[in-house]
């Protein structure tokens, strides 16, 4: 595919695996950067980890590494240590995910880096902070989620402590690391200065745990526990219809009076006139609201409070998003042809008026691109040699 979007011209080494790093490099190559993917000779373990036309080629892989080029590296042995040198030498992004001692004792530190390429940005894709004292302990999503109080919420919510049904730390983590990086291009771009940059997986859970559910704790002394009330209400749930459910949120002042107009429920009294007033007891207003719903249809109340303009939704599946209309509207899913046939990406989110993005390209099979990356960064020294085959290790 014709490359595109903000960030063409800008190249990116990843040594990145699983899903927090390769999240925010897969971004990256959809807005356009040269997203160089460094894998060991048995691949990154998420090729292998749920369903795929082949083996190597998971969903979850195909998804978060579309648009790459695939290098194979064996960084235990001195040329493959030479050919990720060559390649740091001429990138402008340099992205791992390992441990700090394990990337020093691999000679890629920053300081060893930065001596190559002083200009580089050089992004720490970590579980906990290197600088803290959990610096060297091993984390993956699930326990980044109870560490940051995720299964705590969720039992104040449901009675029961459980994890929520996404990779919600590996996705907000690699959100987090892209802003990182291109805030760090951006100081770059103004000053010619690289930097090292750092990113935590549980210091980043925090931060986004702690957005609302900080509340109370904020203030010394504290004025009430650390969580939001609304959002840990045991009633604060989608709401039973007479043939399903509904999702609607009749919050603000405007949109309950409104409701109380339209529907006039019996225990809408002046007491629950105010947001002040509902917010005090809202778990009695969610339970309230949730026998008024019983009363009516999905489709009713969709047509009524849409009516109104409430916001309100049916519940979808993951399965009707591939076939929503809105999305089909705005071209949100791309089809791409790839070696094992289409593939329908959920394609890039946002709009931009002059750069937009796209999906890149297919995900890359094991080493696809070795030869080709080789070749140019001898090229760009003015080297010949001979290339190693397309899928060789180096």
């Amino acid at each position: 595919m014709t490359p595109s979007g903000p960030l063409f011209g800008v190249r990116v080494i990843d040594l990145t695996a699983m899903v927090m790093g390769p999240y925010c490099t897969q971004i990256m190559a959809d807005m356009g950067a040269d997203v160089i993917k460094v894998e060991p000779p048995e691949g990154d373990n998420t090729r292998f980890i749920s369903v795929g036309p082949a083996p190597g080629m998971s969903g979850v892989f195909a998804n978060v590494n579309r648009g790459k080029r695939s290098v194979v590296l064996d960084l235990r042995t001195e040329p493959g240590k030479r050919a990720l040198r060559g390649l740091i030498a001429e990138a402008d992004v340099f992205i791992h995910s390992m441990r700090s001692k394990a990337i020093a004792k691999l000679g890629f530190s920053y300081a060893d880096v930065a001596a190559l390429n002083p200009a580089l940005v050089y992004t720490n894709c970590y579980g906990y902070s290197r600088r803290g004292p959990y610096g060297d302990l091993p984390a993956y999503d699930d326990t980044i989620q109870a560490e940051c109080g995720l299964p705590a919420i969720q039992q104040l919510l449901t009675g029961t402590a459980n994890y929520v049904g996404t990779i919600m730390a590996d996705k907000v983590a690699g959100l987090t690391v892209l802003y990182a990086t291109m805030m760090a291009l951006f100081h770059r771009e103004r000053t010619g200065e690289g930097q090292e940059v750092e990113v935590g997986m549980f210091a980043t859970m925090a931060s986004f745990m702690l957005v609302e559910h900080a509340n109370g704790a904020l203030f010394e002394p504290a004025l009430g526990p650390a969580h939001y009330p609304r959002a840990v209400a045991p009633n604060r749930r989608p709401y039973r219809t007479q043939d399903g459910y509904i999702s609607a949120l009749i919050y603000n002042d405007k949109h309950w009076s409104l409701f109380v107009e339209a529907v006039r429920p019996a225990w809408a009294t002046p007491e629950l006139a105010s947001l002040e007033q509902r917010a005090r007891q809202i778990d009695v207003v969610y339970g309230l609201l949730a026998q008024t719903f019983l009363e009516r249809t999905t489709e009713a109340w969709l047509g009524l409070l849409r009516e109104l303009g409430i916001p309100a939704a049916p519940l979808r599946t993951t399965d009707e998003l591939f076939d929503d209309p809105h999305l089909a509207a705005v071209g949100f899913f791309e089809r791409v042809e790839t070696a094992h046939g289409p593939m329908r990406f959920p394609g890039v989110p946002t709009w931009f008026s002059r750069t937009p993005g796209a999906v890149a390209g297919p995900p890359p099979q094991l080493g696809d691109s070795t030869r080709e990356v080789l070749g140019e960064l001898n090229a760009m020294r003015g080297e010949g040699g001979t290339q190693p085959a397309a899928k060789d290790p180096v």
